[in-house]
């Protein structure tokens, strides 16, 4: 039986591991030459499998592929386009069948967060009733750690990791001034409809009184006046106040406190201004100097001091992913399963995308203190292992050294142009 190639892209907000399960998948297919042909990437995502742009990671050296592990961000591009239900939009849905035949496609690896989940799922389906055959594995991915049926997702410890350390160090700067300057910090951080990042800056806290003083949850129905009194409390108790606060932090009725008009490429409403909000209404009701930051691209992009647990549990999804397809696995997803022990382990498990898809995994109110505004011990013993070790990338001349590849595209092989 003639070697079939395999596709892989990768979708949605990228993180400063989402390369590391890149390498994870080459490297292993590269080991199963036998079986594998070439991988062909989508150039930006799964729009490069819809215009036909596929490089050819075959042209890349084992040094280029290895490095992808030490780099942030989509090494081959990525998107934020929504493949519509097959019932509106089959075309789309075709044209990916058509690509993958012209090219030989016969494994297809999706790294991404729900909606790619449920992408990859559709076109799973579309391939058995076109009788095209086709493994369609998820690789999870991403920084929110809502996906269902696994412990955590890769992209999350890193960025657990950045935020606590930010509010640490932020923390220690402001209480050096709150006597004659600054009394509240604001760090707005990354999270729609689960706190788990918001919730993972609670680890920065040693003793009472440590930052973060206030922490705001999607889970937690933002009561103004509750807030502002404990922004008073612990500006008289400590001297000053720092807050973390996830941009989907909302009104009982579900109104966020800060969005805009705008919606992305998936229709959800466009986040950003929680900070500057909360600011306002801290300096009309108490005057208090403030200073807030937007952590932003910044949080999901630090790879110099990324968790190496997070590192290591990418590379394995990936890798665990070609494993999966060549087993004949199809419509799954790679899993990390905690151990039970005290001292932490993991493993890798599997889920059927049936039931990842579309589903959304929200921070469990046991892991929220019960007045709302932080986290309890179990919360801190599941998030901790999560940011433990570094794994710092190679530095020239001071500053990191990052992926450089070659990127070439593979000839077109469909005549007709698509229109996205």
């Amino acid at each position: 039986m003639s070697r079939r190639n395999a596709f892989y892209a990768q979708s949605g907000g990228v993180t400063a591991v989402i390369n590391a399960s890149a390498c994870g998948v080459l490297e292993t297919a590269r080991k199963h030459r036998d079986r594998i042909g070439k991988v062909l990437a989508g150039r930006n995502g799964i729009v490069g499998a819809l215009r036909e742009e596929l490089i050819d990671t075959s042209l890349e050296s084992n040094a280029a592929v290895a490095a992808l592990r030490n780099t942030p961000a989509g090494a081959f591009g990525s998107c934020r386009h929504k493949l519509r239900s097959l019932e509106e939009n089959r075309a789309e849905y075709e044209r990916l069948i058509d690509v993958f035949k012209a090219h030989n496609i016969g494994y297809f690896f999706y790294n991404g967060g729900g909606d790619s989940a449920d992408t990859c799922l559709k076109i799973s389906k579309l391939s058995s009733e076109l009788g095209y055959p086709l493994q369609a594995i998820h690789i999870p991915k991403t920084i929110d750690n809502d996906l269902p049926l696994t412990d955590n997702c890769p992209g999350f410890g890193s960025v657990a990791k950045y935020v606590a350390i930010s509010t640490r160090e932020a923390g220690a700067d402001v209480a050096s001034m709150c006597d004659s300057s600054t009394k509240v910090f604001i760090l707005e951080v990354m999270g729609r409809h689960a706190g788990w990042i918001a919730g993972a800056a609670g680890l920065a806290a040693e003793k009472e009184g440590d930052p973060p003083h206030i922490i705001l949850f999607p889970e937690i129905a933002f009561d103004e006046a509750k807030f502002l009194a404990r922004v008073k409390r612990c500006v008289s108790r400590y001297g000053h106040c720092v807050v973390v606060a996830s941009e989907g932090t909302r009104y009982a009725n579900g109104e966020f406190l800060a969005q805009s008009e705008r919606r992305d490429a998936f229709g959800h409403t466009q986040l950003g201004g929680v900070a500057p909000t909360l600011a306002g209404m801290i300096q009309t009701e108490h005057g208090y100097k403030y200073h807030w930051a937007l952590a932003d691209y910044l949080q999901r992009s630090a790879r110099h001091i990324a968790s190496r647990t997070d590192l290591e549990q990418a590379y394995a999804v990936g890798a665990a992913g070609v494993e999966m397809a060549l087993a004949g696995k199809n419509a799954v997803m790679p899993t990390i399963i905690r151990g039970t022990g005290k001292r932490y382990s993991w493993r890798i498990g599997e889920a059927p995308l049936e039931s990842v898809a579309n589903v959304e995994k929200t921070m469990p109110r046991r892991y929220i203190s019960r007045d709302g505004f932080g986290i309890t011990a179990e919360a801190k013993d599941y998030f901790a292992p999560l940011i433990m070790g570094e794994d710092s990338p190679p530095y020239v001349r001071g500053l990191p050294r990052y992926a450089n590849l070659k990127k070439q595209l593979v000839p077109k092989r469909l005549k007709k142009p698509f229109k996205i």
